[in-house]
């Protein structure tokens, strides 16, 4: 990591949006840290799995964590103590743990959907021991929209009577496919009808089709917002570049903001930058800096 842009001197040479860092505390939410907005600095080796909350409220004042699974070394007592160990000595929230690559809960073959429910387990108790309210889960299946959603609504079940039982909630990410329809995904959360069931609307995935590397097919992504608000149990703030002004290039997220205000939440917003012409670091002090403003206005 390029600690220089955390000195004054780097500071100076950031664009005018980027400097002024400190937290605004009249929000209506809470500001969180997705793991993956240093998927960059994690796989490349430049700073570990262990580091990150500490890295998250030592560098960004972020109180607030969002894991990736992809990054755990380990699911064991010792590993997760040490974990829970940096979070508690640093004054920061365990909130969730984004579950990646352990099947897909729409597979249309029975034993593989009851597999890939059983390898969320395991998640759910590591959940529980680092005190997370959480684990966000993907609804991928292959076949029609109708078939992966049935084959969805029975292993959402099933895994959320695991989770109710440790007080852990199972939550839905718009992550692709007919996931990032979010009339599909509400629908979806209505038939599993559990409390403990519900979603996590991101800002950014919309994407129905890719062909050729490119979005083909969108979904209206402040529709979708809307629609998934009603069971949602987290919000991810998805960024990729900005304006010189700092404004997010695709997403209004005044109005973004707005939805999710109306919906009446008022929990963390976890920060998920994804591009690529900011460096990770200003990434996530840019995308701070945003939604401290417009939740300042709007609160």
């Amino acid at each position: 990591m390029k600690d220089v842009l955390f000195t004054s001197a780097g500071l100076a040479f950031l664009p005018s949006f980027l400097q002024a860092t400190g937290s605004r505390q009249n929000l209506f939410f809470k500001i969180s840290l997705a793991e993956w907005s240093l998927h960059k600095a994690l796989f490349g080796k430049k700073m570990d799995h262990l580091d990150f909350p500490v890295m998250a409220k030592q560098k960004f004042g972020i109180e607030g964590v969002e894991y990736v699974s992809t990054f755990f070394k380990s699911t064991d007592e010792a590993y997760l103590n040490e974990l829970l160990k940096r979070t508690r000595d640093n004054g920061v929230t365990n909130v969730l743990i984004m579950i990646d690559g352990q099947g897909n809960l729409g597979d249309q073959d029975p034993a593989k959907r009851k597999k890939a429910v059983e390898n969320h387990h395991r998640w759910v108790d590591a959940a529980k021991y680092l005190g997370c309210h959480s684990i966000r889960v993907n609804a991928y299946g292959t076949g029609s929209e109708e078939e992966v959603a049935n084959a969805v609504v029975e292993s959402l079940s099933s895994l959320t009577k695991y989770g109710a039982s440790q007080q852990i909630g199972v939550i839905v990410e718009n992550h692709g496919g007919y996931s990032s329809n979010g009339k599909w995904l509400a629908g979806i959360m209505q038939r599993v009808n559990n409390p403990w069931c519900g979603t996590l609307p991101d800002f950014g995935n919309f994407c129905l089709e890719f062909k050729m590397g490119k979005c083909a097919k969108e979904y209206d992504r402040y529709q979708g917002v809307q629609e998934m608000m009603p069971y949602a149990k987290g919000v991810s703030a998805k960024t990729n570049d900005f304006t010189p002004e700092g404004e997010e290039v695709t997403i209004d997220y005044r109005r973004m903001l707005q939805i999710v205000k109306d919906a009446g939440y008022r929990n963390w917003i976890g920060i998920e930058y994804e591009g690529s012409r900011l460096s990770e670091e200003e990434g996530i002090i840019a995308t701070k800096k945003l939604l401290e403003k417009y939740g300042s206005l709007l609160s």
